[in-house]
């Protein structure tokens, strides 16, 4: 089953103050134009070139052989595998013995430089039958070329060959990393150089560690292909990603700067925490494409639901009126619990009830009562996790990322605005061609 899309509360009469079908009709032509474009010239990851799936698959009888699949990785690199593994595997995949999940491998993400996380990992982990799979497009991202160099020091501290126990994902030409895979003989895969990271998750990027933990990666790439097809309609009130530009970017231009996305799910966080990088870093920027300062962009900000009720809603329900609210909703759960009879009368209402019904009711219920205030939100329905499901979200999030950018008139597939800290970096760490200095503060405020 496909999934829903419902606009419903972002529209008059459903809420005050909400789009009128003139507000629609001012920009219709514009979003088909961005349909159209989308068409003609066609991003590279929306292509789902089938050679993606056959370089991941042709190395499925060596992957087999390990327990564990480490992922160093950071940003788009990182936050599409941790968003696949928690969507499609169960919560305590990593817990389970490799008899439980059938031979299939655990897969940690090392998505930060915090010793903390990356000494948890190595503690959990047997060297021995464990594969690092090291993410980068450009071959020298900072925090992987550290990540890499501590693996692979373990790696040969245990006596083992990197090269049997390391699989390098970066660019088919250029970088560090490529220039490693000639040089000494590592198995690799490629990034395609059109794609940019946090567009990459259909790509060998995220499709590698999903295979070694058993998910389908032909049916992912089934749910997207269709997704992207129905992304090309002319008909807005046909084509999903199409209505999620048109009315963000109508709310934008509303004053409703932040876009709230709230997951009724535990193993839909990570969704959530991918779209924040890809509505960020695609849609924040200083200049338009005619080199104008625009100052452009809005905050993605993560919520999970029932948690949230207890922190954020009263802000989103009684505080500024500058949100648009997306709710993610899953209807049928792998798993599921019976709430049993206590015999307290203050109890019955849960007697019997299946916790699920419970979730669910919560997000009814805040929906309605974001409803009640004329908060706008909208619905995503997943009848079930699945890989054609999830498929389906990952492409019509990309190409409603690309009607943004064409609606803000900015180019939504660079992030000039990332690359000076990372210039930075490099000079503090001693990096060859780096240089900066850091310049004395005239006004310091400092507390102890």
């Amino acid at each position: 089953m496909s999934l829903k899309f419902d606009f419903s509360n972002l529209f008059e009469p459903n809420i005050s103050g909400g789009l009128t079908d003139e507000d629609v009709k001012s920009v219709e032509e514009r979003v088909t134009s961005a349909v159209r474009n989308f068409v003609e010239n066609t991003p590279d990851f929306a292509k789902l070139d089938r050679s993606w799936i056959d370089s991941v698959k042709s190395l499925e009888d060596w992957i087999i052989n390990f327990d564990t699949v480490v992922v160093l990785g950071i940003g788009g690199s990182g936050l599409g595998n941790l968003a696949l593994h928690y969507s499609l595997r169960p919560l305590n995949w990593n817990e389970m013995t490799r008899e439980e999940r059938n031979g299939y491998a655990r897969v940690f993400v090392v998505d930060n430089v915090d010793p903390d996380l990356m000494s948890s990992v190595l503690d959990r982990i047997d060297p021995k039958t464990t594969l690092f799979n090291v993410i980068s497009k450009s071959g020298s991202t900072a925090e992987v070329m550290a990540t890499y160099s501590i693996a692979r020091g373990i790696l040969e501290a245990y006596g083992l060959d990197p090269r049997e126990h390391m699989l390098i994902t970066t660019d088919p030409e250029k970088g560090f990393l490529r220039k490693l895979v000639k040089e000494e003989g590592f198995r690799s895969l490629e990034v395609p150089p059109g794609v940019g990271g946090r567009f990459s998750v259909l790509t060998p990027v995220g499709l590698l560690s999903a295979m070694a933990e058993g998910i389908d990666i032909d049916e992912l790439y089934e749910g997207a292909k269709n997704a992207f097809e129905k992304s090309m309609k002319e008909n807005i009130f046909e084509n999903p990603a199409a209505m999620i530009a048109l009315t963000h970017y109508l709310y934008l231009k509303k004053g409703k700067s932040i876009s709230v996305m709230m997951a009724y799910s535990n193993r839909m966080i990570y969704l959530v925490d991918w779209y924040r990088q890809l509505w960020a870093e695609s849609l924040g920027k200083r200049y338009n494409l005619r080199g104008e300062e625009v100052f452009t962009g809005q905050t993605p900000v993560k919520a999970l639901g029932a948690t949230d009720q207890h922190s954020q809603i009263q802000l989103y329900n009684e505080g500024p009126n500058d949100k648009v609210i997306t709710f993610l909703r899953v209807e049928n759960f792998d798993r599921e619990i019976v709430i049993p009879e206590t015999g307290r009368t203050e109890l019955s209402y849960l007697a019997r009830k299946k916790l699920s019904e419970l979730l669910l009711a919560e997000q009814t219920g805040t929906e309605e009562a974001l409803r009640e205030n004329n908060r706008p939100n909208m619905r995503v329905t997943f009848d079930r996790l699945t890989p054609y499901n999830i498929g389906q979200f990952f492409a019509y999030y990309e190409a409603a990322t690309a009607f943004m950018g064409y609606l803000l008139e900015i180019n939504p597939f660079d992030q000039p605005g990332v690359e000076l800290g990372k210039k930075i970096t490099f000079a503090l760490m001693g990096r060859e061609g780096h240089t900066y200095e850091i310049k004395e503060k005239s006004k310091k405020v400092i507390i102890e």
